[in-house]
């Protein structure tokens, strides 16, 4: 059967964008997923036609898409984030929620969600992806919790941030990511993934970047009126040793995949 598409009531309405204060931020600083992430997953695909990035942000994942797949349909319910991607020639960005893609029916071959699968409406969205995705195409979705610096000084400090700076700051979607999405379910049977990880070496003002595109960072900032991020650098600076020194910074990175049965 396929399923309804007329457009769920209100979920543009109530669209809670936590992300348009700090698109910006967002846009440079969020740290960018494995090459073999994405080539594990375009083998697995029934073609490499057509992938839908869905609520893309300003484009983490999707120009890596389009390294594997000939057309990218990049989605973001924020007009902010959309505003700030990077534009690439295979890659469509438009502004849609993730329950109402517009894309045709049975023409999707992979679809993505990185780091946004805890924000949507689940029962809408999965009736969208068996609507769009063809035969045997693939789900993925995939999320990472709090950073880890090498550096173990540092990395206390940006703990005790995290938890206990902007902790309460966090909406309670959030927790969902903590648990690498294990509470929530999927649509179809669930394939085992290989194991990824993400690495960047950044210098102390990339780090610092990165923080201020949290969303709890400028909730902090906006209901106390203080940029928490600043007492963070203070901190920290002592601990760096020198602003142009790079550390090794990674997330382990929480993948599950789902496969569209042939027939359903």
């Amino acid at each position: 059967m396929v399923a309804d598409h007329r457009k769920p009531p209100d979920l543009t309405d109530t669209f809670a964008d936590h992300f348009a204060p700090v698109a910006a931020h967002y846009a440079t600083f969020r740290p960018h997923y494995p090459a073999t992430l994405f080539a594990w997953l375009a083998s697995l695909t029934p073609g490499r036609v057509l992938a839908w990035d869905c609520a893309a942000g300003s484009g983490q994942a999707s120009p890596a898409l389009a390294a594997y797949f000939d057309r990218v349909v990049a989605t973001d319910a924020s007009a902010a984030q959309i505003a700030v991607a990077v534009p690439h020639p295979q890659v469509d960005y438009r502004v849609a929620p993730a329950e109402d893609s517009g894309l045709p029916s049975a023409s999707v071959d992979l679809i993505t969600v990185a780091q946004a699968l805890h924000w949507f409406d689940l029962d809408h969205f999965y009736a969208e992806v068996r609507r769009v995705l063809k035969p045997g195409g693939v789900l993925a979705v995939w999320s990472y919790g709090v950073l880890t610096v090498a550096e173990a000084a540092v990395n206390r400090q940006l703990q005790r941030f995290y938890q206990e700076t902007i902790g309460p700051y966090w909406p309670p979607e959030r927790r969902h990511v903590e648990s690498g999405y294990q509470s929530l379910p999927l649509p179809f049977p669930e394939l085992q993934p290989p194991t990824f990880d993400m690495e960047v070496s950044w210098t102390l003002s990339e780090l610092l970047g990165y923080c201020r595109s949290w969303s709890a960072s400028e909730r902090y900032h906006a209901e106390c009126g203080h940029d928490p991020v600043i007492d963070l650098a203070a901190e920290l600076m002592p601990l760096w040793r020198r602003p142009d020194q790079r550390q090794l910074i990674t997330w382990p990175l929480v993948l599950r995949v789902a496969k569209k049965p042939i027939a359903l």
